[in-house]
């Protein structure tokens, strides 16, 4: 498939308006009588926008307030810990500041995406639609606003896309039109990601420096670590981990270069100086990868029933103390700490280790999950009445105020600032492992700091929602540990996709499958060869190379 002209033209007058839009500040930031900048239309020419806003004030860190009463219709995914209660504080204190109710279609979560299908699907979808993780699937509908078109209308949106750099992750998010659909959260730094919990007291007993050296270590530094353990205490397994191996997998297979686990994906790999894609997972570094897990079977330090076990198995036998390292995020450590038998127990979660590639850092994104506009809320409210909407969104999800609001409430009854602007939150409600024991739960009994709100914002909030030990471990990993690059979008056809995806799955099963045959010497590292020639066999050259054909047809529009 080749593009038209026209349609290259359109794609790169839309990416000028956007990155118009990045550089040369936020509209809109002295209230309700600016009037609004020119809109691209996606086609390659300009329209004029919506007429002077007037009935409602917005702008960048400016609270949005319509004059007049307003409510939008919301997909609300309502969660079984804090269930949703139509008197939280939460409604009240967002109608107070904005003017601004919400006309909630309330589907239980486990039921929220096929709900979310039904009704986008229908051309029934309420005006909002929040917590959306993949948004693929509804662009073809043409029930969702392609949102991009529409951004340099909010103000806050477009100011954290400027500060904080967020072009390059923004790209993710493009479709083969050049364009995006969801408004995603945004943090201004990566998260701490999925590392390993190890028991510090007992690596120290063993003779383990921990916070002194695991900052330099590398998986054959924490394998030299986890061996010393196995012989102080005569464990039959130092690891034996949850989730199926499927994080240790994953955030291993970045040091190394290659794809495993939750990260499996395509098994693809980007060469930012060539500028192209390769398949990693038949490389050397791949056997180098598997090696290290068979090392790690083959001595007994991993229990080979970490692949196979259900999680309440593994966190048994480390709670038991018959184990001494477990993958997790930090979020689960007061909870792990409170089920130890051992009551000197003393938990530490480390960073991740290094690897051949580096010591590189596990967690790049800075995008959460988003919210798709369904086109019904163009249609009924018209451009100026969208746009309108678009800038109370923008207010609610993108600006500092809307997002403490969402997480913490309201300052001076959920929460109060100290003398350096931190949050303190009140001692009798708990929340994230602040204030155990507290009468009282910030999402549960307010509403707040919830999924379908509280996600994305400055590296201070993010930061004040962990508790000290949290903060440290996402520190240490900032500090030690270097960015990666992110591999560009392969903005495929619909036609394409389903190409690929007839050669990835039968592809990508067999690498798993195999992956856990060598780890678990089921399958000999004699046999290499068979194993390339089989995954060869499978399609991995004809995969590698459509994604680099498309990725050449793309690359001008995605700035490469």
């Amino acid at each position: 498939m080749k593009f038209g002209k026209s349609f290259v033209m359109g794609l790169l007058a839309l990416l000028l308006v956007f990155m118009t839009a990045c550089t040369s500040g936020s509209e809109g930031t002295s209230g309700g009588n600016n009037k609004p900048a020119a809109s691209s239309n996606g086609a390659g020419t300009t329209e004029s926008a919506a007429g002077e806003a007037k009935d409602y004030t917005f702008g960048e860190d400016q609270t949005f307030h319509s004059n007049e009463a307003v409510s939008y219709s919301m997909m609300y995914s309502d969660h079984e810990n804090y269930p949703y209660k139509k008197d939280w504080r939460l409604w009240s204190a967002i109608q107070e500041k904005t003017n601004v109710t919400f006309d909630l279609s309330i589907t239980a979560r486990t039921e929220y995406e096929n709900q979310k299908s039904l009704l986008v699907n229908s051309g029934d979808a309420p005006y909002i639609i929040p917590k959306t993780y993949d948004e693929s699937a509804f662009v073809a509908t043409g029930q969702i606003v392609p949102v991009s078109d529409w951004v340099q209308y909010m103000p806050n949106y477009m100011k954290a896309v400027k500060d904080w750099g967020m072009e390059e992750d923004l790209k993710a998010k493009l479709k083969e039109d050049g364009k995006y659909y969801v408004l995603p959260g945004m943090w201004e730094i990566a998260g701490g990601g999925y590392s390993y919990i190890i028991r510090k007291d007992v690596f120290e007993a063993a003779g383990v420096d921990v916070e002194g050296q695991q900052g330099n270590w590398t998986y054959e530094d924490f394998y030299a670590a986890m061996k010393k353990v196995k012989e102080h205490t005569g464990a039959k397994y130092v690891i034996s981990d949850q989730f199926k191996g499927e994080s240790a997998l994953g955030i291993t297979g970045v040091q190394y270069g290659v794809t495993g686990g939750w990260a499996l994906s395509n098994g693809l790999s980007y060469d930012h100086d060539k500028q192209q894609f390769s398949f990693a997972d038949n490389s050397e570094d791949f056997k180098e990868y598997l090696g290290y897990f068979n090392k790690l079977v083959t001595e007994g330090i991993m229990d080979p029933e970490t692949f196979t076990q259900e999680d309440d198995v593994a966190k048994a036998k480390f709670f038991k103390g018959d184990t001494y390292v477990i993958s997790g995020i930090y979020q689960v450590l007061a909870d792990f700490k409170s089920k130890m038998q051992d009551p000197n127990s003393e938990l530490y979660m480390i960073t991740q280790p290094g690897g051949p590639k580096g010591q590189l850092q596990v967690e790049t994104s800075r995008l959460e999950n988003g919210i798709m506009i369904s086109q019904n809320a163009l249609d009924d409210l018209g451009e100026e009445g969208f746009i309108k909407m678009l800038r109370f969104i923008d207010w609610f999800w993108y600006s500092n105020e809307g997002q403490m609001l969402s997480l913490w409430g309201v300052e001076g009854e959920t929460y109060t600032l100290d003398a350096d602007g931190n949050v303190v939150l009140n001692p009798d409600i708990y929340y994230n492992g602040m204030n155990e024991g507290a009468a009282k739960q910030l999402n549960v009994d307010y509403g707040f700091a919830g999924g379908m709100f509280a996600y994305g914002g400055s590296e201070k909030l993010r930061m004040s929602k962990m508790t000290e030990g949290e903060q440290d471990f996402v520190k240490r990993v900032q500090a030690t540990r270097e960015p990666r690059k992110l591999a560009p979008p392969i903005m495929a056809t619909t036609e394409e996709s389903e190409q690929m995806k007839l050669i990835s799955t039968p592809l990508m099963d067999y690498v798993k499958t195999m992956t856990l045959k060598f780890i678990l010497g089921q399958e000999s590292f004699d046999k290499w060869d068979n194993y390339k020639a089989q995954v060869e066999a499978n399609g991995s050259t004809r995969y590698t190379d459509m994604a680099n054909d498309i990725f050449l047809k793309t690359k001008s529009v995605l700035g490469y």
